[in-house]
């Protein structure tokens, strides 16, 4: 697996320049580990995503509503964290293989309605289980349009969707970068 160790690939995601809202969820104790696991918070990503986050969210605020990020660049040791936690690869990326977000090229997403509301997604972020799955059918017709609106958003900026999170976005091609190890977000 490559790895480089470098900043220079990834850009801090600033709320204001991009009309998002920042929420890392890592950077407190209600996530899937149970502790805090940025002990330095920032939200980041590989400057090729950044562009597309920046469609995403402007695509987001033309149908009236707000982007909120729940993660995006993950340290290696925090993903290696995250797999002690939940060794299933459905769910949480083998950190000997590398996570999408360890190269910045993922990023957890929810949509804000005009109240700053989080739309109803049917589950909450890393709720790791079938009704979280983009195919689940079992869901309120209400819960699926949300999705499908978050979805199309995503999608028509350019990511792509993994079948296991509504909330996961990355570029299509994040297999083909390296992991980065950065001192942005600190573990």
């Amino acid at each position: 697996m490559d790895t480089r160790v470098t900043d220079q690939d990834l850009l801090v995601i600033d709320e204001a320049q991009y009309g998002v809202v920042i929420d890392l969820v890592y950077a407190s104790s209600n996530n899937i580990a149970g502790r805090i696991v940025y002990q330095t918070a920032r939200c980041a990503l590989h400057k090729d995503a950044a562009p597309l986050l920046h469609r995403a969210a402007e695509l987001a605020r033309s149908a009236g509503y707000t982007l909120k990020i729940f993660d995006g660049y993950r340290p290696p040791a925090a993903q290696r964290i995250f797999w002690s936690a939940l060794p299933d690869a459905q769910y949480v990326a083998d950190p000997s293989q590398g996570s999408h977000h360890s190269r910045g090229t993922a990023v957890d997403v929810t949509l804000l309605d005009e109240n700053g509301g989080e739309l109803d997604m049917g589950t909450g972020f890393d709720a790791m289980e079938d009704a979280s799955h983009h195919d689940y059918a079992d869901l309120p017709a209400l819960v699926q349009k949300n999705r499908l609106l978050l979805l199309g958003i995503m999608l028509h900026a350019g990511f792509r969707g993994i079948k296991s999170e509504w909330w996961h976005y990355e570029l299509p091609n994040s297999v083909s970068y390296p992991i980065i190890e950065s001192t942005l977000v600190t573990v």
